[in-house]
């Protein structure tokens, strides 16, 4: 059979290229931001609510941040009368102060009672104390009097973070009781998982999952089902203990009590959530010696934050020049000494880092406790110690085949020990001495680890260099 008349097979296609597991699961395209900036700067206003149709939320949040301040603005003012209030909830602190500067405060204030009290009080708490008493005037007397008991509350407590919103009812109810309660028109929270049992004097007794709830049958008393061993957290308690209690046990929700014992809100885990990742954010920042995420700042606005602790680095970095112009009479000589001095310090502090990283992470999730200081201490001493001898071998052996002389290589190994060693116990013991202090560990424990690191590494290594090799 000639080849023409062969059945041929159909050409294999090739696999289709793998997609991105969260493409089109979420957020916005490229091709709708630009869509955006093109509706705000040509004059086409009207094309940006269809843009948006159908956006969430969040999604709707994030393509703000991704927006230039013009445009962001253009945007809000054309949407204004439609703008969901929860968009602000997930918002940056600098872009969410833009957008509610384009606002008026009675704008502001409607936005304000359309959320629920724990995502209102985030909002008002981070505008200044003048705008605070704008806002607050703008908002019914009833709402207003809740926003202001809030903010009474200190700073990054559970007072703060509580919702007051609680599904509550009394220990005399039966299931079917509490299921027509909740179908009824009364006003409830968005969005629960636990039912609360109070008694008289609205102090809570137990809880119950709506999982529970749903499964049991009508005529069942609630405090047959009901958890007893639920975890009250009190109105003070600083949000890290609400994250680390959340975390520990496993919670889904949790009841907020006064001193006396009243139910005064719930926090619930996605309150939590946004805590861990602030706590983590503000950790991650000041150990780069940053106070805050300035990623939206403006220039001179994030000038001024960053430049503090550069003066101290700068301060520190000059304290470790002066050891190593104590020495420089050996460093002229001996002109190893220079080449070889800068090994040593990058050493130490990148060893010290490694082990105040795992520090301060232990003591932000009370892993590191007072009986566990010690034991602490001592392992991350003897890692220092073990690389340091393990490192020293390796930098001995090349700097005497390096400069042809085995005590440059002798003195270099000398000083990486005993650098790595410091290293060890000083990345373990600021951020522990911070702690005890009462002190942020992450505020500055590495500006002063390098310190340490540099001015132990330069004096063991210039000091034994001056006094082997002249």
């Amino acid at each position: 059979m000639s080849e023409a008349g062969r059945d041929t097979a159909p050409a294999e296609m090739p696999p289709p290229e793998p997609e991105n597991d969260l493409e089109g699961l979420y957020g916005f395209s490229d091709d709708l931001v630009d869509d955006i900036n093109l509706a705000a700067q040509g004059d086409r206003r009207e094309d940006i609510p269809a843009l948006l149709a159908g956006l969430h939320v969040a999604d709707f949040a994030d393509l703000l941040e991704h927006l230039g301040s013009t445009t962001r603005t253009v945007v809000i003012d054309t949407i204004r009368d439609q703008l969901d209030a929860e968009v602000l909830s997930h918002l940056d602190e600098t872009v969410r102060e833009e957008v509610l500067a384009v606002l008026e405060p009675h704008e502001i204030a409607a936005v304000v009672t359309d959320l629920e009290t724990d995502d209102a009080i985030d909002l008002i708490e981070d505008l200044d104390e003048a705008d605070q008493k704008e806002l607050l005037e703008a908002i019914p007397q009833g709402e207003r009097a809740l926003y202001e008991e809030a903010l009474a509350w200190p700073v990054d407590s559970a007072g703060r973070l509580m919702r007051r919103e609680v599904v509550a009812i009394p220990a005399v109810w039966t299931v079917g009781e509490t299921i027509d309660y909740m179908r009824s028109d009364v006003e409830m929270p968005d969005d629960f998982y636990d039912v609360v049992i109070v008694d008289p004097a609205h102090r809570p007794l137990g809880m119950v999952p709506l999982s529970r709830m749903l499964r049991t049958k009508r005529p069942v008393a609630v405090t047959e089902i009901m958890d007893e061993e639920f975890r009250p957290i009190p109105v003070t308690m600083d949000q890290e203990d609400v994250a680390f209690l959340f975390r520990q046990y496993g919670l889904v929700e949790a009841p907020v009590i006064e001193e006396s014992g009243r139910l005064v809100g719930v926090i619930t885990v996605d309150d939590v959530v946004d805590v861990i990742e602030e706590e983590h954010e503000e950790d991650m920042m000041r150990l780069a010696g940053v106070s805050e995420d300035d990623y939206y700042s403006a220039v001179i606005a994030t000038t001024r934050s960053r430049a503090t602790w550069l003066m101290v680095n700068l301060l520190t970095a000059i304290l470790a020049s002066v050891v190593i112009a104590l020495f420089d009479a050996a460093i002229e000589k001996v002109v190893a000494l220079a080449i070889l001095m800068p090994i040593v310090a990058s050493m130490g502090g990148n060893a010290g880092t490694q082990t105040l990283t795992v520090t301060v992470r232990a003591l932000a999730t009370k892993e590191l406790t007072a009986s566990r200081v010690l034991r602490t201490v001592a392992k991350e001493s003897l890692v220092g110690f073990i690389n340091g001898v393990l490192f020293a071998v390796v930098m001995g052996i090349i700097a005497w085949l390096w400069f042809a002389n085995p005590v440059i290589g002798i003195v270099l190994a000398a000083a990486m020990v005993v650098n790595l060693l410091v290293a060890g116990l000083a990345g373990t013991l600021i951020p522990i001495g911070f702690e005890r202090w009462g002190a942020d560990p992450a505020v500055a424990s590495t500006v002063f680890l390098t310190t340490v690191t540099d001015v132990v590494g330069f004096f063991c290594f210039l000091g034994l260099g001056a006094w082997v090799l002249l």
